[in-house]
């Protein structure tokens, strides 16, 4: 197809925004699918996606519209998730495009990731195009949403567009405005072959399928490719397109957006960001790819049964292929046997995939408490990088411990400020700067430990603006705390699954509180349990639970005292020879209990 009728777009918005509904109608409108084969959410494919009513993944359709002036266009919609743990995929999506629609909640406005988004995509150069959403809801105030829009985005509102995706109204004028101010993709087929991998999957029959948009030249089946940061080289067997299904066709042409398999078997070998040229005429330079996404919360997943080590390993392999930003490598625990360390952006994405391997891979995990990477510089001037707290060199080699600080920004309802700033106080955070949006809008700047915000700072700041505040962060710095290792203790011996490293501040608290929660869960057991919470050497909180007991003496009736004495002195040398060699078994459901309180 002529290039000048091509245009590649995504749709990008905070999270419950509307993206995902936009892109079902747009589809609907255009006749790309017909009501026959139409559901909601059509372009998330998995069951998680339809169940949370959020995108995951990044989505590509090719789309064809007929124009007012005349003409047929294609376009490569690229739907877009929008929680902040999944902006590694955003940053996928746009390079690979030359304009996006940037959607707003008509009765929400805007919030931190629409702001955070539009930056990404101001960074890439690609064209805006402002949308309202949701028009059809009542007692909504559009003036104030454009206000919010013109004032904190610095848009023009004349170039604002208003739609109602659910009921479908605006539709044409989203379709011309792209035809319109969205450019054609830059490139030749004359050139030799360049192409972007944005994203690939694992299929059991066709092997990896490797989602790519061409800058320059083309691809088609029989063609002997060669990655250039892996130096690969493979010959194609199969091109197709998106509609919305995969569709085989016979190439893949510049500036399209498609996918290719080449019986790769092995996922390590595509690297998303990679450049396709070909094998006898290569490209001179690869294309700029993307910045290695840094990992920022860290934990151990484990197989409950240690024979589906192996089938644990191929599906981290597998899903890591479909998403770049998860990493993972062998570790082993005393506790817990063999498993995995594993990297997430967040934790509403290292639940996600924990969902993804049980459910897709019919997996049953153990799942350690999450923790950040924590720099220790020792005496000697060793700089280590600690993403498990069992990995804490010795106690007197360390020089100083520094934890990961992030800049946040929260976009909070003016009368939330008191309860807000209470709050990121006793998270330890930094104060910067108060900034007035608008009338009803107050963005707050806070730097805080990425520790102190992980489990539930975010569902915190919605409970407390009831709904209407939103947060956005990125990695700031590292900085020297007082920090220490919380070790628990079952009858002297440290659970590694349960050590954590905190600030010595809380440590005592939280000590108390695991030490509660286990004397609660840990089943009563042939010897006394003792639960103890250290730092260090020093004792900070116990629990014991006792040993169940059996009378041994309940056959005796009547007789001498010394005989049922005796038979007490006999169980008492049994439980301490037991006790002597006996270990501890903890269920898995307390160590998960003890693990979420954790």
């Amino acid at each position: 197809m002529d290039r000048q009728l091509i245009r590649n777009f995504s749709i990008i918005a905070h999270i419950d925004h509307g993206k995902s509904t936009l892109a079902d109608r747009l589809l609907l409108h255009t006749g790309a699918i017909d009501l026959r084969t139409f559901h909601d959410q059509l372009l998330d494919d998995m069951d998680l996606e339809r169940e949370r009513g959020i995108t995951i993944k990044a989505s590509a359709v090719r789309i064809f519209y007929n124009a007012k002036d005349g003409n047929k266009y294609l376009l490569n919609l690229i739907d877009t998730p929008g929680h902040v743990d999944f902006s590694y995929e955003v940053k996928k999506s746009i390079a690979a495009c030359e304009g996006a629609l940037l959607v707003v909640d008509a009765s929400q406005g805007v919030e931190a990731q629409t702001v955070a988004n539009l930056y990404l995509a101001m960074e890439h150069n690609l064209k805006i195009i402002p949308v309202i959403n949701k028009i059809d809801i009542a007692n909504i105030d559009l003036e104030r949403v454009k206000k919010q829009i013109e004032d904190i985005l610095q848009i023009p509102r004349e170039e604002i567009l208003l739609v109602s995706a659910k009921e479908g109204i605006g539709m044409d004028n989203i379709l011309e405005a792209i035809v319109k101010l969205i450019p054609a993709p830059k490139g030749s087929r004359e050139n030799p072959l360049q192409a972007l991998i944005f994203d690939s999957q694992f299929d059991t029959y066709k092997g990896v399928i490797v989602y790519v948009r061409v800058v320059n030249g083309y691809l088609k089946p029989g063609m002997k490719i060669k990655m250039m940061v892996t130096g690969k080289d493979f010959d194609i067997q199969e091109t197709g397109a998106f509609m919305p299904k995969m569709q085989p066709i016979n190439e893949i042409n510049c500036g399209e957006v498609g996918y290719f398999t080449c019986n790769v078997r092995d996922a390590k070998e595509v690297v998303n960001g990679d450049t396709v040229t070909m094998f006898n005429n290569p490209a001179q330079f690869p294309l700029p790819g993307y910045k290695k996404v840094q990992a920022m919360v860290y934990c151990g997943i484990y197989p409950v049964n240690s024979k589906d080590f192996d089938a644990l390993k191929d599906a981290m392999g597998k899903l890591s292929l479909n998403d770049a930003s998860f990493t993972y490598e062998p570790e082993s625990s005393a506790s817990l046997g063999f498993g995995f360390r594993c990297g997430f952006l967040g934790l509403l994405h290292m639940d996600i995939v924990q969902e993804r391997l049980e459910r897709e891979y019919g997996l049953n995990l153990v799942i350690t408490s999450p923790s950040v990477v924590f720099r220790v510089v020792t005496k000697k001037g060793e700089v280590f990088e600690i993403d498990n707290p069992t990995k804490l060199p010795p106690v007197q080699t360390i020089e100083k411990i520094e934890e990961p600080f992030i800049s946040s920004f929260m976009i909070i309802p003016p009368d939330s400020i008191g309860a807000v700033m209470d709050l990121s106080m006793s998270k330890r955070g930094v104060y910067k700067s108060t900034e007035y949006l608008t009338e009803d809008r107050v963005k707050l700047i806070y730097e805080f430990p990425l520790s102190e915000v992980l489990v539930d700072f975010y569902d915190k700041i919605k409970s407390i603006t009831r709904g209407y505040g939103s947060l956005d962060y990125e990695f700031e710095c590292y900085r020297e705390e007082s920090l220490v290792k919380l070790d628990i203790l079952l009858n002297g011996d440290p659970c590694d699954a349960l050590s954590s490293i905190v600030h010595k501040d809380k440590a005592q608290n939280k000590g108390r509180q695991l030490v509660e929660k286990l004397r609660e869960l840990i089943p009563r057991q042939m010897i006394e349990v003792v639960i103890q919470a250290a730092i260090g050497g020093t004792i900070v909180a116990r629990q014991s639970v006792s040993a169940l007991r059996k009378n041994v003496t309940g056959k005796c009736y009547g007789g001498d005292i010394t005989r049922k004495r005796k038979l007490w002195e006999k169980q008492k040398e049994g439980k301490k020879r037991m006790k002597q060699f006996g270990t501890v078994q903890v269920p898995q459901e307390a160590l998960l209990a003890a693990l979420k309180l954790g």
